[in-house]
């Protein structure tokens, strides 16, 4: 039975079910992260500036790049909801599942999207706003619609999925510098083996929704695995880079350095596999990578803002 066949889910009734209807809408996890990533930024900038990091502008910055992003969240929803619809692990969310209109949602995440723009200016200052007024456009105009065509959507899409933590660096400081760009690239690294590892445990989704992402259109899962490791790889130099850059201390150094060790071998036993994305035998390691990812990022954020310099 296809996922287009599957039983819509349980509607939900009273304002605790509406809750959770528009909690799904904005992607409430994903959006949690952004916000921890922006609150980073924050954090590092205001350490560097002597400026106290614990300020109604920090506040004021998360809660705007917060709107921005479930805004966001919720109108990619709106343009993917038949494609929603297709996969088993987004057919119950509130469109797809038609708890909640289209109309509905649009109007919700454009008035969040645009409201979070136009709080960031006021809150923040201009160049935050321009940033995530980019940011949004990106993912919806850019990566959105190339997930039906390429997988250079998930290269490209990586891009507005790095700007959270300079957000928040730009929403203390008010300027660009290497240490955004530090920011930015740790998160543009770690973006690969994350998504990838969901491609590949939701391969038979993405397909059958024509979704063109790598495992999918190299079933083999020699590229993906490949990228997988060089991105793990990659990604453990970038995390270095808040050090030479003045950002943090030897703690972190020393931190960021088994993070990135553990993560590239949760991506290194996937790749020795060398089994095909459509092995149901390398579903737990790719399952294990997801994992990893999840943890690691958290984790490297904190122990940033522990030994800040």
């Amino acid at each position: 039975m296809s996922a287009a066949t599957q039983p819509l889910s349980l509607s939900r009734t009273g304002p605790l079910g509406r809750l959770l209807d528009y909690a799904e809408l904005v992607k409430l996890r994903v959006t949690s992260l952004v916000m921890m990533t922006a609150w980073c930024g924050f954090y590092l900038a205001a350490a560097r500036g002597g400026v106290t990091s614990l300020s109604w502008t920090l506040l004021h910055a998360v809660l705007g790049i917060g709107l921005v992003a479930g805004g966001t969240a919720a109108l990619n929803q709106v343009v993917e909801r038949e494609t929603d619809g297709l996969m088993r692990r987004t057919n119950r969310r509130p469109l797809p599942a038609r708890r909640m209109g289209a109309l509905h949602a649009a109007t919700f995440g454009v008035l969040t999207a645009v409201g979070g723009i136009a709080y960031l200016a006021w809150a923040a200052n201009p160049l935050t706003a321009l940033l995530a007024l980019a940011t949004a456009g990106a993912y919806l105009g850019v990566y959105t619609p190339l997930k039906k065509v390429s997988p250079i959507c998930t290269f490209l899409g990586a891009f507005p999925g790095a700007m959270p933590g300079v957000l928040g660096w730009t929403a203390a400081g008010g300027k660009l510098g290497w240490e955004a760009l530090a920011l930015f690239a740790i998160v543009f690294c770690w973006q690969f083996p994350h998504f990838f590892s969901i491609a590949w445990l939701y391969r038979e989704d993405y397909e059958e929704a024509r979704i063109r992402m790598l495992p999918v259109v190299e079933p083999d899962g020699r590229s993906t695995a490949r990228a997988v490791v060089l991105y793990s790889l990659a990604l453990i130099p970038v995390s270095l880079a808040p050090v030479y850059l003045g950002m943090a201390g030897r703690i972190y150094f020393a931190g960021a350095l088994l993070l990135g060790a553990a993560f590239l071998w949760a991506g290194v036993r996937l790749a020795a596999l060398r089994l095909p994305a459509t092995s149901p035998q390398s579903k737990p390691r790719a399952r294990q990578l997801l994992q990893a990812s999840v943890i690691y990022l958290p984790l490297l954020f904190a122990l940033m803002m522990l030994n800040a310099a």
